[in-house]
């Protein structure tokens, strides 16, 4: 450690104090060290003004504040409001520092950004560096035997857990380093939601716990449910999944911890070890995209970009349909609403109506990406990205185009009861369980009793799955050859 170095570590994914690379890689190095964080007007000023995650990302910048100061008395959180190539310069170079440290981000236009950052940097003596903190493994940790990126993942979650050892899950220690905190500047103080432009949204209605004590919470919550978690997470009407995605996406809980959690307990617990592999999942996800950007813009597989989706009035009118759920297919059409609703999607859904939207409706993927993208509270790149081209079979290691999803086999495996179409559709709400997965076969007298005029009380199938299927099985021919 130099205690004539000073520091300023920038805040983005990782908005916690605990277990944080950076925060500890300044630390040790330095002997002042700010900290600070910026609301990029690059990425919020597209964003609508009540938007959910803004106000979650708010709420953990105000409570990372606070824990800063915990840690040392007057130190705390710089924030700024404007393009962060910008003010993340213009901060560095009012507090003098010699350093700028931040956390890896893999997505282009964070690349991007970050090389505009070093390179301003530069022009005032500044050096920037990063470091990876949000996964296990990164980039090129974890490779073939023949040194080139796994493209599917079975053998990627072998080589992950043959390469895992305990000291990839150690935290990173912050507090006993602690008394290097630099006195935040006098004056200084977070915005509040209305400065930056926005609204409150019903975030508060949802009781989503939020920040670091919200992700402990519900950590602490998932414990006592994790050893039922292979057989819970697939029923979206059942507490199964651990509600952690959102904390997971914005660094308010460390994926050290979760995963250290994961690895000990999965050597006796299935619920463990499945949730460990959804771990895993999310690293490979990471590596995919660092290793082959061009998935952002199309298909990991570029054959299948050949594909002719449906397009015009009608394919626009079904897509509509799809974002308001009103597909006719409860199931699809309740999963809907979830998301528009909360921000929160569960994970077999995701998969449902992705299934649905590019294989029964024909629409291209990358419109249901974008809605997610806009919708989600836990959207990341790599991860979105991923599921929406494993549901679209253009991907890697992703389903194969001939498996397409039943959304009323699916409602029936996974909703049973229809307890969870009963939530989001009241209006089904007294079909009796066999009939509310597809209300069209229901025999008049059964709609009369329940008080349903299908096309008025609650639509008829936009399209009939089983004439979507051959259509699909038609369109993927174009690249069947060499499958």
């Amino acid at each position: 450690m130099d205690p004539s170095q000073r520091c300023l570590v920038w805040f983005r994914r990782d908005l916690r104090a605990d277990d944080h690379a950076a925060l500890h890689h300044a630390l040790i190095r330095c002997g002042q060290v700010w900290c600070g964080f910026v609301f990029d007007t690059a990425i919020l000023d597209p964003l609508p003004r009540r938007d959910r995650r803004v106000e979650f990302i708010h709420g953990a910048v105000t409570e990372l504040d606070g824990a800063l100061r915990g840690l040392r008395e007057g130190a705390g959180l710089i924030v700024r409001h404007g393009r962060a190539e910008e003010e993340i310069t213009r901060l560095a170079v009012a507090l003098d520092v010699h350093l700028v440290v931040a956390s890896h981000d893999d997505e282009p236009a964070a690349l991007a950004r970050d090389e505009a950052v070093r390179e301003r940097l530069a022009a005032s003596g500044i050096r920037f560096h990063t470091v990876k903190d949000h996964v296990i493994f990164e980039r090129r940790e974890v490779m073939t035997g023949g040194g080139t990126p796994f493209s599917v993942f079975t053998p990627y979650k072998n080589a992950w857990l043959k390469k895992l050892a305990p000291f990839y899950l150690k935290p990173y220690p912050v507090e006993r380093h602690a008394a290097r905190l630099a006195r935040r500047p006098e004056g200084e103080s977070l915005p509040g939601l209305k400065a930056l432009g926005f609204e409150p949204s019903n975030l508060a209605a949802l009781r989503l716990p939020l920040g670091i004590a919200g992700a402990q919470a519900l950590l602490q919550d998932f414990v006592d449910r994790i050893d039922g978690y292979d057989r819970a997470r697939d029923f979206p009407a059942v507490r199964g999944p651990s509600y952690l995605s959102v904390h997971l996406r914005f660094g308010t809980v460390s994926i050290r911890q979760l995963a250290a959690l994961a690895h000990e307990r999965g050597e006796r617990s299935p619920g463990a070890a499945t949730w460990l592999s959804e771990l895993v999942w999310r690293d490979f996800y990471h590596q995919v995209l660092h290793h082959h950007p061009h998935v952002v813009r199309g298909a990991f597989k570029p054959a299948y970009d050949a594909i002719k989706w449906e397009e015009g009035e009608e394919a626009d009118a079904w897509f509509q349909a799809w974002c308001e759920g009103r597909t006719g297919y409860p199931l699809v059409d309740a999963a809907m609403l979830q998301i528009l609703q909360s921000g929160y999607m569960h994970n077999r859904l995701r998969m449902v109506v992705a299934s649905f939207l590019t294989k029964d409706l024909g629409i291209d993927w990358r419109r249901g990406e974008a809605f997610f993208a806009l919708h989600l509270n836990d959207f990341d790149l790599a991860a979105n990205n991923g599921g929406w081209q494993w549901a679209a079979s253009t991907g890697c290691d992703a389903q194969p185009y001939f498996r397409i999803f039943n959304p009323v086999s699916q409602s029936e495996k996974f909703d049973p009861q229809g307890q969870f179409i009963r939530r989001y559709l009241p209006q089904l709400a007294k079909l009796p369980d066999k009939l509310i997965h597809a209300p069209w076969l229901a025999r008049p007298v059964d709609l009369e009793a329940a008080g349903i005029v299908l096309g008025r009380d609650y639509p008829l199938p936009i399209v009939r799955h089983e004439i979507a299927r051959m259509q699909t099985l038609d369109r993927y021919k174009i690249v069947k050859v060499g499958i």
